[in-house]
């Protein structure tokens, strides 16, 4: 005689979840090849979120104002082309062969706990960044809409919780959505000083910051302050 099942609430929704297809993105181990369906304009889609956080515009700027625009930018420009050399290999063998960051350091010789351990420092990474994230999202709600800035870090760290659970399928289709929208928002500052106040172009292409006189031309001590704090962003390669 057949026993009788009860299928409690808790894991009739947990099958559902199993059942989502969704929220399979094979994140942690090697892509099956029916799962590499997406065309390349998707996925550069979706890698541009991962360099649309607002963080970039702050540190982008605290180098500018500590070292000027002539160390800034030489920083910005050598560091940014180091990361790019960096990661071409990890992001050829990984879309190749449809390996994650985890895999790839475990093949490298790390061994199953030093990838563990990589992981780990790289989620450190990340949530440093998505707190930066969320104070900068609660300081503009704040400013725009008067939202108690306590109440900003709720919403903001909050909102994301129903997005991220459905996969990185669904935030790449959010980013199609709203990718418009942030490019527009990204230009529209740069349109708004030309038609307004062209001049200050010049004037921010001859800026010194804190440094002084030594931040208006390359200086090699400003430039290598300045590239260790780019050179933070290395990490990113995880994503």
């Amino acid at each position: 005689m057949t026993a009788h099942q009860r299928v409690v609430r808790v894991r009739r929704n947990y099958n559902k979840w199993v059942a989502n297809q969704t929220l399979e993105d094979y994140a942690l181990r090697f892509t099956a090849k029916s799962a590499r369906k997406w065309s390349s304009l998707r996925v550069a889609n979706t890698a541009i979120g991962a360099i649309s956080f607002l963080a970039l515009e702050a540190i982008g700027g605290a180098i500018t104002v500590n070292y000027g625009v002539a160390n800034a930018v030489s920083a910005i420009l050598v560091v940014g082309g180091l990361i790019f050399l960096t990661g071409l290999p990890i992001a050829y063998y990984a879309a190749t062969y449809g390996v994650d960051i985890d895999l790839l350091t475990r093949g490298a010789g790390f061994g199953y706990i030093g990838s563990t351990v990589t992981s780990l420092i790289y989620a450190s990474f990340t949530f440093l960044f998505f707190a930066i994230e969320a104070a900068i999202m609660s300081l503009a709600l704040e400013l725009w809409f008067g939202l108690p800035l306590f109440a900003g870090y709720v919403v903001s760290s909050v909102v994301v919780i129903p997005l991220v659970t459905h996969g990185i399928t669904f935030i790449s289709r959010l980013q199609l959505w709203t990718q418009p929208i942030w490019i527009i928002l990204h230009v529209l500052p740069f349109a708004a000083i030309a038609i307004f106040d062209a001049s200050s172009f010049e004037g921010w292409t001859h800026y010194g910051g804190r440094a002084g006189e030594d931040g208006l031309s390359p200086n090699l001590v400003l430039f290598g302050a300045a590239s260790t704090v780019v050179f933070s962003l290395i990490a990113q390669i995880g994503e």
